[in-house]
């Protein structure tokens, strides 16, 4: 008797679930490097910078004391107390340690609210280009991923005309991230207030993507969870990662309403159990100590910005907006090639520059390409004399 095939065994929701390219492309670049080639790493968000001493100092001491063991699902009581206040502080709100929820990175805290709340045929809008997870979430989950394109021409901020005309009545969430990866858009308050008037009139929920909110350069961060009406249907998604130079560390985190929280608390319990212990308190030290790193990589990030934008617009066939946030730079490549995928590869496997197609965060990202400035001056000054001297050789 025949085996049966590999597709047959597999369910069929796995052909719903999306990846992300980032990994996949450092793969071939590290892949690259084994076999002796050099690669400046501009493909995957993260920050080169070490972790602060105190913060590796507080998981240190936190293994030694026992901090070794299994501990709540939602996280260690300390740690929600601390974001709460931290939370309370920075986006002027009021929450308790009943709101908030930790888990082991961004991605799966995302993945437990939307499971906590999409059903199969519910619809949640969201920003195209993404961060590829929300998408693969919803679909994953039976719902629908319904995209409101970007648009380079308005600084790659959300067209509010378009967001309003795709609320329909099976609309549940709608997902919003600024500062914003891949394109480093940031919404002023006037687009958060009509967000937040179309979230109150349709009853919706607002899922909040505020990872980036240390990472501004000409403003100060505005979550739409400060404004009138909006705390109690909104979910503030953040974590260690980008601030505090944590990616590896895996220790993300969210506020919403405690009875969504309880729900989504159940999602980590049947999922991850729960979060390193001893890297929770490492979080605690993060959020209390001493900010001059953080301010300090800030700092560095807006020197990079400038050099790689810069550099980015003096090649020939390139253009780029200069990003508001985060420390991405998303230039436009159309007057080169209308295949974003084929320059990323060409530059990758010819020039030795990891980069990443905009279409891997949606089809809006057609025409453009995606690069990290989170490396430093010296591999982006590097990295932009590489392309410059290949792109000649690219055939579009």
């Amino acid at each position: 008797m025949l085996a049966p095939s590999v597709e047959r065994r597999l369910a069929g929701t796995v052909g719903r679930l999306g990846g992300e390219s980032a990994f996949e492309v450092m793969a071939r670049a590290k892949e690259l490097e084994r076999k002796g080639r050099s690669v400046v790493h501009l493909e995957i968000g993260e920050p080169d910078f070490d972790t602060p001493e105190h913060i590796k100092r507080a998981a240190t001491e936190a293994m030694e004391r026992g901090w070794t063991h299994y501990v709540p699902s939602a996280g260690i009581h300390e740690l929600r107390e601390t974001v709460a206040r931290h939370l309370s502080r920075t986006r002027n709100v009021s929450l308790s340690a009943e709101n908030v929820i930790v888990g082991p990175g961004g991605k799966p805290v995302i993945w437990c609210i939307l499971s906590a709340l999409l059903n199969p045929g519910d619809e949640m809008i969201y920003a195209d280009p993404a961060y590829p997870a929300y998408a693969s979430a919803a679909g994953y989950l039976g719902a629908s991923a319904v995209p409101v394109p970007l648009l380079e021409s308005r600084d790659f901020r959300l067209d509010l005309d378009a967001l309003t005309a795709k609320i329909g009545p099976r609309t549940k969430v709608i997902v919003i991230n600024s500062p914003h990866n891949p394109t480093g858009g940031v919404l002023t308050r006037s687009d958060l207030e009509r967000i937040a008037e179309l979230a109150q009139r349709h009853d919706l929920l607002v899922i909040s993507d505020e990872i980036y909110s240390r990472n501004l350069y000409d403003s100060e961060f505005l979550s739409i969870a400060s404004l009138p009406g909006m705390l109690e249907r909104t979910i503030i998604v953040d974590g260690f990662s980008k601030a505090y130079a944590m990616t590896g560390w895996r220790l993300g985190y969210a506020a919403m309403p405690k009875e969504i929280a309880r729900a989504v608390t159940l999602f980590l319990n049947n999922t991850v159990s729960c979060t390193t212990a001893f890297v929770q308190m490492a979080g605690i030290a993060a959020l209390t100590g001493p900010d001059d790193a953080v301010i300090h990589m800030n700092e560095e990030f807006r020197k990079r910005r400038e050099v790689l934008i810069g550099g980015l617009n003096a090649i020939p066939g390139i253009s780029c907006v200069m990003p508001q946030g985060a420390f991405y730079a998303f230039p436009n490549i159309t007057q080169i090639t209308p295949d974003e995928k084929r320059l990323a590869h060409f530059l990758l496997e010819e020039a030795g520059v990891a980069t990443l197609a905009g279409t891997a965060f949606g089809a809006a990202g057609a025409g453009y390409i995606r690069l990290s400035y989170a490396n430093s001056i010296e591999n982006l000054k590097l990295a932009l004399t590489r392309i410059g001297e290949a792109l000649p050789k690219f055939k579009g």
